[in-house]
C-alpha cells in the first residue's frame, strides 16, 4: 500500500471572509473619491472662490496622484508589509478627509486631496494583495476577487450619487467626512484580522524608479483625460509623448537595476501579460462609454444631476449577479478563454445597443450601459484572478498595482480616444450658420440656444442635441469594434491558460 500525500490549499474560514469585509471598505471609499465631487463642485466654488485652474486641480489632483503613485506603492508595500502600507494609508486617508471637509482656502483643499491621493495609492494595491494572501484556494480566491471588482465597479458609482444627496441635506464636506468612520473601523480590526504578508528577500528599493514611473504615468494621462475636451492641442500631443520617453527610460531601468521595482520576470509568469493588456482594454471600453452617456442623461435627455446620477445607477444593478455568476461558470469548468471572450463580446454589445441610440432613449441607453457593464465585470473577475494566480505571492502587491494602473491607462485612452471621435462627428453635424461656441461642446451649443430668440433657440438645440447623438453613435461604433477585437484577442491569448484547480486528496492505491 503505498499513498501520494497532496495537500490541498487552505480553504478560508469566518476569519478570512469577516477580513475580506474590513478590505472592502477602504476599496470603496477610494474608488468613491474619484467621483465625488461631481456634486459638490458648485457649492466648492461658493464657499472657497477657486479660480478656473484651482478648480480644475481640486477635481483633477486625487486621481493623477493616486495613479503616479500606484507602482511605487505597489513595490513598497511588498518590501514593508501590505498591512502596514495599508494601515499608514487608512490613517493618511482619514486625516486628510478630516482637513480637506473643513478646508477654508482653495489651496488647503488641493493640498488635501491630493494626500487623499497619496492614501488612496497606498489602499487600493494593498487591498487586492491582502485578497491573494488571505484565499489560497483558487475557487474561494476565485470569488473573493469578484467581490473585490465589483465594489471598485459600485463605488464609482455611488460616489456622485452620494455627494449629490450630502450636498442636498449637509455642507459640502460631509462628502469627506462620509470617509472617517471606515477608516476608524479599519484601523481597529486590520491589526486583529489582517495578516501581515510582504516579500521575503525583497532587495533594496530602487529609488530613482519612483520619479521615472511618476514622468511616465502623469503626463500620458493628463494629456489623455484632456483630450476629450479639449482636442488634440499640441500640449496635450507633448505631454503624451514626454511622458512615453519617461515610460522608456523607466523600462530600461527595470531591465538594467540590480533590484528593480517592477522586475522584469514578472511579465513572463504564464497569463501575467496579456491580463495587463486586457484588463486596459475593458477599462477602455468601461470609460469610454462613461464620458458620453452621463452627458446624454443630462443635456440631451435634460435630467437634473441628481436624476442623472441615479438614472446612471440603474446599469450597476446587474453587476452583482454577473460576478458570482462567472466565477460559478468557471469553477464548473467552462474555460476562462471562453467567459473572457464572452464577456467581451457582450461589452461589444452593450456598444451596439448604445449605437442604435436617438435624442430620446433613455431606455436604450440604460440597457446598453447595463450590458456593457456586465461584459466588462466578466472580463475584470477573471483578468484580475489570473494576474494575481500568475504573480509570485511575494509580488502580489507590485502585481495588483500594475493592474491598477493599466486600467488607469485604459480608462484615460478610452475617453480620449472615443470622446475624440464623438467630439469630431459633432462638430461636422452641428449646422454651419451656428456660432463657434455651438461648434465645441454641446453644453456651448445649448448656452448660445438659451440666448437666442423666439423659435431660433429651439432650433438650435434641437440640432445639437441630435449631433451630439450622432458622435455618440458613432463612438459606440468605434468602442465596439475595439472591444471585439479585444475578444479576438482574449481567445488568442488565454487559450492555453487554464484556471488552477483545488487539488483533492489522493486516494490509496493497492498495489
Amino acid at each position: 500500500m503505498t499513498t501520494i500525500p497532496t495537500t490541498p490549499p487552505a480553504r478560508a474560514g469566518r476569519r478570512e471572509w469577516t477580513a475580506l469585509g474590513v478590505l472592502m471598505l477602504p476599496l470603496l471609499l477610494v474608488s468613491m473619491d474619484v467621483s465625488v465631487l461631481y456634486f459638490a463642485i458648485p457649492a466648492i466654488s461658493a464657499d472657497l472662490r477657486p479660480t478656473g485652474t484651482q478648480q480644475l486641480w481640486i477635481f483633477d489632483i486625487y486621481a493623477f496622484v493616486l495613479a503616479g503613485l500606484l507602482m511605487t506603492m505597489g513595490s513598497l508595500g511588498d518590501r514593508v508589509g501590505r498591512r502596514r502600507l495599508l494601515l499608514i494609508g487608512a490613517a493618511a486617508f482619514g486625516a486628510a478627509s478630516l482637513i480637506a471637509a473643513h478646508a477654508d482656502s482653495a489651496e488647503t483643499l488641493i493640498a488635501a486631496r491630493a494626500v487623499l491621493g497619496i492614501g488612496g495609492a497606498t489602499l487600493m494595491p494593498s487591498t487586492l494583495a491582502l485578497v491573494r494572501t488571505l484565499f489560497t484556494d483558487p475557487a474561494q480566491r476565485a470569488t473573493a476577487i469578484g467581490l473585490w471588482a465589483g465594489v471598485l465597479t459600485a463605488g464609482v458609482a455611488l460616489g456622485s450619487v452620494l455627494s449629490g444627496v450630502l450636498v442636498e441635506f449637509f455642507w459640502w464636506g460631509s462628502v469627506f467626512l462620509v470617509n472617517l468612520p471606515a477608516m476608524a473601523l479599519l484601523l481597529v480590526l486590520g491589526p486583529m484580522l489582517l495578516p501581515e504578508s510582504k516579500d521575503p528577500d525583497p532587495g533594496r528599493f530602487d529609488r530613482p524608479s519612483v520619479p521615472l514611473s511618476m514622468a511616465a504615468v502623469l503626463p500620458v494621462v493628463y494629456g489623455l483625460k484632456e483630450i476629450p475636451s479639449h482636442g488634440w492641442n499640441v500640449r496635450y500631443v507633448v505631454s503624451i509623448t514626454v511622458g512615453m520617453l519617461f515610460a522608456a527610460l523607466f523600462v530600461h531601468r527595470q531591465r538594467t537595476a540590480a533590484s528593480p521595482m517592477i522586475p522584469p520576470a514578472l511579465f513572463r509568469s504564464r497569463g501575467f501579460a496579456p491580463a495587463v493588456a486586457l484588463n486596459l482594454l475593458a477599462l477602455f471600453g468601461m470609460m469610454g462609454s462613461a464620458y458620453f452617456t452621463t452627458q446624454y442623461l443630462q443635456s440631451v435627455l435634460g435630467k437634473s444631476a441628481m436624476e442623472a446620477a441615479l438614472w446612471a445607477l440603474l446599469p450597476s444593478v446587474p453587476i452583482g449577479l454577473a460576478a458570482p455568476l462567472v466565477t460559478h461558470l468557471v469553477r464548473r469548468g467552462v474555460p476562462r478563454e471562453h467567459v473572457v471572450t464572452a464577456g467581451f463580446a457582450s461589452a461589444a454589445g452593450g456598444y451596439g445597443v448604445l449605437a442604435l441610440t436617438g435624442p430620446d432613449s433613455l431606455r436604450l441607453v440604460l440597457a446598453g450601459c447595463a450590458v456593457l457593464a456586465c461584459g466588462v465585470t466578466m472580463v475584470t473577475t477573471q483578468i484580475v484572478d489570473l494576474a494575481l494566480s500568475a504573480a509570485p505571492v511575494e509580488r502580489s502587491g507590485t502585481a495588483s498595482s500594475l493592474m491598477e494602473t493599466g486600467a488607469e491607462f485604459g480608462g484615460a485612452l478610452g475617453m480620449a480616444v472615443l470622446g475624440s471621435v464623438g467630439t469630431a462627428v459633432y462638430r461636422r453635424n452641428v449646422p454651419d450658420g451656428a456660432p463657434a461656441e455651438a461648434h465645441e461642446t454641446l453644453g456651448g451649443a445649448l448656452a448660445v440656444a438659451e440666448r437666442l430668440p423666439g423659435r431660433a433657440g429651439d432650433v438650435l438645440a434641437a440640432a445639437a442635441r441630435e449631433a451630439f447623438t450622432d458622435g455618440m453613435r458613432a463612438a459606440s461604433v468605434a468602442g465596439a469594434v475595439v472591444l471585439t477585437a479585444a475578444a479576438a484577442l482574449a481567445a488568442l491569448t488565454l487559450r492555453r491558460i487554464r484556471v488552477p484547480r483545488v487539488p483533492r486528496p489522493a486516494r490509496k492505491a493497492a498495489v
